[in-house]
Order: C-alpha cells, then structure tokens, then sequence
C-alpha cells in the first residue's frame, strides 16, 4: 500500500486514512487531545504523508502513524495547557463512540460509564510511560511488536514496563486482573511495597 502512495495514487493514501482514522482518533483522545482530536488527526495524517519518504520499507504503518498522532496530540495539549486538555479529554472520552449500544440494559451502561471513569482516573496517576504503554496494549489494542514499535521501546521494556503498569492499576483500582478485589483488610494484610 505504502508503495501504492509512494507511486502516486491518491486513492491509497485515501485507504490508508480510512483504516487508521478510527484508532487514530482514539489514540489523540486517550493522550489528552480533547476537543482538538479531530485536528490533531488531520495534521498527523499530513505529516504522514510528507514524511513517507523517511518511512522504513517492511515496517507496519499503524504504530509509525501512531507515533504522528501521539507527538501531535502532545504538541497540542501543551498549547492549549494543562487544565484545558484534561477538561477535554473527559468530555471526548464521554462522546466517544459508545461502547456499549444504547440498547443494552441502562444499569450495566451505569456500571461500565463508572469504571471507564474510574480507569481513566488511574491512568491518569500513572507516570507518562506506563500510562503510554497501556494505552496502546489494551485502549489501542495493539500487539506487544507494535506497541514496541510505536513506543520506539525493545520488547522486553514493554514487557516489564507493561507488567509494572498493570500491577499500580491493580493496586489503584483495588482490582486483580482477574477483576477480584484486593481489600487487604479483609486478607488481613496491610499496604505492600510495589
């Protein structure tokens, strides 16, 4: 496809902007581009192309796009400032394309809206790279080579980055990863170390 836009067919490029914008999308809003998503998309989508040139040959073009959107949305979100952007990605996050459909039963659409917020509000005690790292494994769903690849980390960091991350949600939610509680009172344990 890359060679496709490379020759010059407009319509590739076109394909490649179709298949990515969603996740683009969702990459700007988790990194705190709030209501300036939709731009941040569009100029990481130009720089894009201006930039296939440099674009490695063999490589995948989501995490090389990704790493776009996420340089842009910082750009953005340090233009705007601090309190803006952290206002705004609450109000994305809230409009974004719903989860689950209207449809379904309003009290477990309560329950999930309650831990979208509840996880986001973790994420957002995490330091930058671990916050990074579980926004493109899991809200991004991206494989463990992309996810290196977009992060411009060797797998092993990702790996180990991604396994510290997990256990300071845990501990932040007060959630096991196999959605039990960890009330440590009730085990009759008291704080642990990290």
């Amino acid at each position: 496809m890359i060679a496709r836009v490379r020759a010059g067919e407009a319509e590739a490029y076109a394909q490649l902007v179709r298949a990515h914008t969603g996740v683009a999308l969702r990459a700007a809003v988790a990194f705190g581009a709030g209501p300036d998503a939709e731009d941040v998309v569009q100029s990481a989508f130009f720089k894009a192309y201006q930039s296939l040139g440099r674009f490695r040959e063999g490589a995948a073009f989501r995490p090389w796009l990704l790493r776009i959107v996420v340089n842009e949305t910082r750009n953005t979100v340090r233009s705007a400032g601090r309190a803006r952007a952290v206002a705004g990605r609450e109000a994305i996050l809230r409009g974004a394309d719903p989860v689950i459909p209207e449809s379904a039963d309003p009290a477990v659409a309560a329950l999930a809206e309650e831990r979208r917020t509840l996880l986001t509000a973790a994420l957002d005690e995490l330091s930058e790279e671990h916050r990074r790292v579980v926004t493109y494994r899991y809200l991004l769903e991206m494989d463990e080579a992309e996810t290196a690849q977009a992060l411009g980390w060797p797998r092993g960091t990702v790996k180990s980055r991604l396994n510290r991350a997990l256990k300071k949600l845990e501990k932040k939610l007060g959630t096991t990863a196999d959605g039990r509680g960890t009330d440590r009172r009730e085990a009759g344990g008291g704080e642990g170390h990290e």
